[in-house]
């Protein structure tokens, strides 16, 4: 049987991947923050601004590894882009109330050409 906070986890990912957007705000607490190398904790307003246009753009792959300690976990996944290209990252989880309230997102180096292209 899969840990809640497991199984929470796949509903975040499945609400992105399906682009269901109802599903996504219903998963994330009030003040829920997103972080990662381009976003440095953004509210959950900025959030559906910034990451939410590129829902239902890639799939995440069945095989994602779920490390649950508490009411948080890390995830590994790999995507795959519906105009091809995977990558891979890994993302740090942190639940309260059956609630999403914050997601770090770590992934490797990023060229110099990149980081400008996100500016």
């Amino acid at each position: 049987m899969e840990n809640a906070i497991a199984g929470l986890a796949r509903r975040y990912f499945d609400a992105f991947q399906a682009a269901d957007r109802a599903a996504m705000e219903a998963l994330l607490a009030p003040d829920f923050t997103f972080t990662s190398p381009f976003d440095d904790h953004i509210s959950r307003e900025a959030y559906f601004t910034r990451c939410w246009p590129h829902a239902g753009s890639f799939r995440f792959r069945d095989d994602k590894a779920i490390f649950v300690d508490g009411s948080n976990c890390v995830i590994v996944y790999e995507t795959e882009g519906k105009s091809g290209g995977t990558f891979r990252n890994a993302e740090l989880f942190r639940f309260a109330d059956g609630q999403l309230r914050s997601i770090d997102v770590f992934f490797g180096f990023i060229p110099k050409e990149i980081l400008k292209q996100s500016d």
